[in-house]
């Protein structure tokens, strides 16, 4: 899906899973921001940005991390500062993937999960990753500067197979 939202400033990804089961490994997801500059646009990321982690010029940063699901509301929020980010940049997209440290895990089988984007009071875009059930990973989100500078927000949930590690390194890779 996408959406004709232009002129992106400052964007929260908020993302919310339930605990494990008594006894069950956690449930552990995580959101990574891989940044790609404006010469390789879909090559290798200039920088990811994930737990124990943020952007070098402090554009992008994980405000909560959660390693349970456990609490009320979203257990893990990034904030990405675009309005704020170098011009050597022109693409940043967004993932969530599921830590595999404990055996194969899918979307499917983590209870009541859900993403929400948003722009201030704005929901750019919401998923509860269903359509990815079968998968250990996925995209969320696109946001790509045109050459006015202007940064556009693209709804892209897809899905991976994959730990984080493998997941990281091709999340930004050309979709269909």
């Amino acid at each position: 899906m996408s959406t004709p939202n232009k002129d992106i400033e400052k964007v929260e990804v908020r993302v919310k899973w339930d605990p494990s089961a008594f006894g069950e490994p956690a449930n552990d997801l995580d959101i990574i921001a891989a940044t790609y500059g404006a010469d390789a646009p879909y090559g290798s990321p200039a920088y990811l940005v994930h737990f124990d982690s943020r952007s070098p010029d402090g554009t992008i940063t994980l405000n909560r991390d959660s390693r349970t699901g456990q609490g009320f509301g979203f257990d893990e929020v990034m904030t990405l500062e675009l309005d704020r980010l170098s011009d050597a940049y022109a693409r940043v997209v967004v993932g969530v993937a599921i830590q595999q440290r404990d055996g194969h895990k899918t979307f499917g089988e983590i209870e009541h999960t859900a993403v929400q984007i948003s722009e201030g009071y704005t929901s750019l875009a919401e998923d509860d990753f269903s359509r990815v059930a079968s998968a250990t990973a996925a995209v969320v989100a696109e946001f790509v500067r045109d050459a006015s500078g202007t940064w556009g927000f693209r709804a892209a949930v897809r899905g991976f197979e994959g730990d984080p590690g493998s997941f990281a390194a091709t999340m930004g890779s050309r979709s269909d």
